[in-house]
């Protein structure tokens, strides 16, 4: 407990919560001590509050135009609102305009949504405008200058303590990789709950995969802007080897039903791996509290013993079984135990360099770092490209300012006592997609619920004016370190903060209270109702996008694989791009697909074949990674012409799966004989190897490394092809059914 809290103290989420308080908290006290004014200070504490959504994990230099734009989008909206709110007639078109072009922003990305929503925020807030002191003009002067003040400590709190934010995003890392490690674990022994876990899996990819991209921003970035320091040398060498533990556990492809039938009487074989798994598991949580100085570094070498076990285990089921019949299972078991060793060797390569990084000189730079960064494209072609009702954010633009424009006609038509209330709910609930936006709303309407019966509570307690100073306070730095963990918390701990910041204002609380449930409740309920009529964005339409996608950086990366396996030596720039793609367009459809099982039932279409492509797609992408690691990793023969006839008949199967899904007739058409003589050559030149070691061993001679080498990698090499090959078969057939 004491550790957790200590490590919530060391978050990002904590220190921007801190932030944002010490951001409103300054300008409030000097205007009341200097100016004997609360109006310029709060304007000011506005200004910041409302740039607070565009500061998030990345780049300073993304973050610091991300604050500067945002600024900028308050300045002008709130003058325009405050400008035009005795006009009715003007200030509906305006509404409109706005409205939707501040959402239409968030076409270009991640981090222009939350300057979108800064925008947005800051439309509604210019309603709550009542001030006699200062003119309308004056507040939106002091709410950029809010905003350049929350700029200033973003920018100093990066300089001031330039590696929280970097160690902090590698613990969550590490944690994450951990976590998907140990599952894979599970996977090995669990034999009636493997979707449950599987799950699991595909949504842990999916916040890795958002990690890597975060992280690679902000490590490979400060490479290119500051030079190359010997702590940039230890992030990138700690984070390629996380990386290369992240794509050994993807490309570890098990035929669990294979290895259920093999092992049925021999458990135990199977048992020891998910211990030494384990281990790995625990080592890298473990590496995670050192980052954060919560433990001191400690490497207890577990590993020899357990992998000796293994090894016995190995030698033992090759004796109960006896050879030729063991052979299968013993090279299964080998390869996995091999592929831990490698697992093992990255978690050692990370403690080294933990330990002792300042004298490593063997750490180099990333090759064409800036390559691997995903480009911020701002193109206004982007912009016209999704002008139209088939793009998903156009829709959400047009149905976010419809529900707005009711939102603030019901505000005023029932005369609420702050109508804006109902505006500021659905723009912090109303998501693109119906999955979010309903979650949202649940959480939203709970958390408020919660936040107001413990208001009521304290208000019945005490009427004392500095515990709810107190309380605002320390519900804003709650409120706002965990909405992004646990948004129903967050938004109770929001809630108090609103009730006692009014309640300080003004003497009647209770009433506060009632009116901002009541609000809220018709913002969600407004906000829920309106993604479901308004020009609905259901994934059941756009998940095609996604499954081509992913196909595509499939037939890439199975082409750089081709390249690697006839070239040998390290891997390209080219292959490891061509590999990063393919990991983001798998987390991008998982994602989408977590989003489609939230929508309502009528609108799931085919959702169990879009379940049996997903485990495909997944499944593929492990396939790939597998053959891929092992060229990679391992010395090779010459690629045999074999190897590039299944090679062209599964991108062959690729390219007719992408036709199908875009309604597009394939005029492909490729024989089976040459695959099927293909498939007979390799069996047959595995089992010469076979009845070659056969022979040796009624001589009595041990294996060499050159046959075990040759074994391994005509079976795993022929496997994973016969697997590509019958997964692409597979991924033609399911395509046509949706």
């Amino acid at each position: 407990m004491v550790k957790n809290l200590i490590r919530y103290f060391k978050s990002i989420h904590f220190i921007k919560a801190f932030l944002v308080a010490l951001a409103m908290a300054i300008p409030v006290l000097v205007s009341i001590y200097f100016f004997d004014s609360l109006d310029i200070g709060f304007s000011i504490a506005l200004g910041a509050i409302l740039c607070a959504p565009a500061d998030v994990p990345g780049s300073l230099k993304h973050k610091f135009y991300g604050i500067l734009t945002s600024i900028v989008l308050i300045f002008v909206i709130t003058l325009l609102i405050g400008y035009f709110n005795g006009y009715l007639f003007i200030l509906i078109p305006l509404l409109i305009v706005l409205i939707f072009t501040v959402s239409y922003i968030a076409v270009f990305g991640f981090r222009a949504s939350l300057v979108s929503l800064a925008g947005l925020l800051s439309l509604v807030l210019a309603f709550a405008y009542e001030s006699s002191e200062i003119s309308i003009l004056q507040h939106s002067l002091f709410l950029a200058l809010g905003g350049v003040w929350y700029l200033f400590l973003t920018v100093l709190t990066q300089f001031v303590l330039p590696q929280v934010q970097t160690d902090f995003l590698f613990v969550e890392l590490l944690d994450k990789t951990s976590e998907f490690i140990k599952i894979r674990g599970k996977l090995l022994v669990e034999k009636t709950n493997r979707s449950f876990l599987l799950d699991q899996n595909f949504k842990l990819q999916i916040e890795i995969n958002e990690l890597h991209e975060t992280i690679r921003e902000v490590i490979l970035e400060k490479r290119l802007s500051s030079g190359f320091s010997n702590r940039t040398r230890r992030q990138q060498l700690i984070f390629s080897r996380i990386m290369e533990i992240y794509e050994l556990a993807i490309s570890n492809t098990v035929d669990y039903d294979k290895i259920d039938s093999l092992f049925e009487e021999h458990q135990e074989k199977i048992d020891e791996f998910k211990v030494l798994i384990f281990e790995i598991s625990d080592r890298l949580n473990h590496i995670s509290k050192v980052i954060l100085k919560e433990e001191k570094l400690i490497f207890q070498n577990n590993f020899k013993i357990l992998l000796k076990k293994i090894q016995n285990h190995i030698e033992i089921y090759k004796d109960d079984v006896g050879l030729p019949a063991s052979r299968e299972g013993t090279i299964i078991l080998l390869n996995y135990k091999a592929y831990q060793e490698k697992q093992i060797g990255n978690i050692k390569d990370i403690i080294r360099v933990l330990n002792n990084y300042s004298k490593n000189d063997k750490i180099r730079e990333i090759k064409d770092a800036e390559q691997f960064l995903t480009p911020q494209d701002y193109d206004v072609k982007i912009l016209k490209a999704n002008f139209s009702l088939k793009s998903p954010m156009f829709r959400h633009s047009l149905r976010l300012t419809l529900t707005m424009l009711i939102g603030f006609m019901v505000g005023y038509a029932i005369e609420m006592q702050q109508p804006y209330w109902i505006l500021l709910t659905v723009v912090v609930i109303m998501r693109p997609s119906y999955g979010l936006t309903k979650e949202r709303t649940k959480h939203r309407v709970v958390g408020t619920l919660i936040g107001a019966a413990v208001g009521v509570g304290i208000v019945f307690l005490t009427q004392n004016l500095v515990v709810y100073a107190i309380i605002a306070a320390l519900s804003l730095i709650i409120g706002f370190s965990i909405v992004k963990q646990n948004y129903r918390n967050g938004a109770a701990f929001i809630t108090l903060y609103v009730i006692f910041m009014y309640a300080l204002i003004h003497p009647n609380v209770l009433l506060a209270i009632k009116f901002r449930v009541f609000d809220t409740l018709i913002g969600a309920a407004l906000a829920y109702i309106g993604n479901y009529l308004f020009w609905p964005s259901w994934e059941s339409k756009n998940i095609k996008e996604f499954f081509i996608h992913s196909i595509e950086s499939f037939s890439v990366f199975l082409k750089q694989i081709d390249v690697l396996y006839h070239e040998k030596g390290d891997a390209s720039t080219t292959y490891k791009l061509a590999r990063k793609e393919a990991f983001l367009q798998v987390g991008n459809l998982n994602a989408a697909y977590q989003r489609f099982v939230q929508e309502p039932k009528s609108k799931q279409d085919n959702i169990a074949i879009i379940y049996e492509l997903i485990t495909i797609c997944n499944t593929y992408l492990s396939s790939l990674s597998s053959l891929g690691m092992y060229i990679r990793t391992n010395e090779t023969n010459k690629a045999p012409k074999e190897f590039e006839i299944y090679v062209k008949h599964i991108l062959s199967n690729l390219e007719k799966a992408m036709d199908r899904l875009i309604n597009k007739e394939s005029g492909i058409c490729l024989t089976n004989e040459e695959l099927d003589m293909a498939t007979k050559n390799y069996e047959e030149y595995f089992q010469s190897l076979a009845a070659e070691r056969d022979e040796e061993i009624e001589k009595g001679l041990p294996i060499s490394t050159e046959m075990r080498a040759k074994l391994h990698e005509t079976q795993l090499v022929f496997e994973q092809l016969s697997w590509l090959y019958n997964l692409s078969e597979s991924l033609v057939k399911k395509v046509k059914q949706i």
